[in-house]
């Protein structure tokens, strides 16, 4: 990924999709899980039913795509944004920093995804800007 300040991560159990982006162009990358199935729903008393361990590999992959962006906006349905969150706060505290907000998000186009992030970081850049 290019040198992009700014960028945006939808992500669920399956891709992630990572947009370095600046006001005029955006530069898209898709990180794939390498494990088959689907993400099951947990079932009550039911020890680690329905639940895939955390792709460590997936996850590595992802942060090394924003290893050198300076603002991230995570995205996404269900949980996995927060896993990725929380995976990154305790592997690589530096880039946790670096993360501005997490959102949920269904399934947005890419076009949608990118204009929510230019949305965002204007007004987060803003704000930042008044301290």
């Amino acid at each position: 990924m290019s040198s992009h300040f700014h960028a945006i991560v939808w992500i669920d159990h399956h891709e992630a999709k990572v947009f370095g982006f600046n006001a005029s162009e955006a530069e898209p990358l898709v990180v794939r899980t390498h494990l088959t199935g689907h993400h099951g729903q947990h079932k009550a008393n039911v020890s680690g039913a329905g639940h895939l361990s955390i792709d460590r590999d997936f996850f590595n992959r992802v942060m090394a795509a924003l290893k050198d962006v300076g603002a991230i906006l995570l995205t996404g349905p269900a949980h996995a944004k927060l896993e990725l969150k929380n995976y990154i706060d305790e592997h690589k505290p530096e880039l946790a920093k670096r993360i501005s907000a997490v959102e949920a998000l269904d399934h947005p186009t890419d076009r949608e995804l990118i204009a929510l992030g230019r949305k965002f970081f204007k007004a987060d850049d803003r704000m930042h800007a008044q301290r």
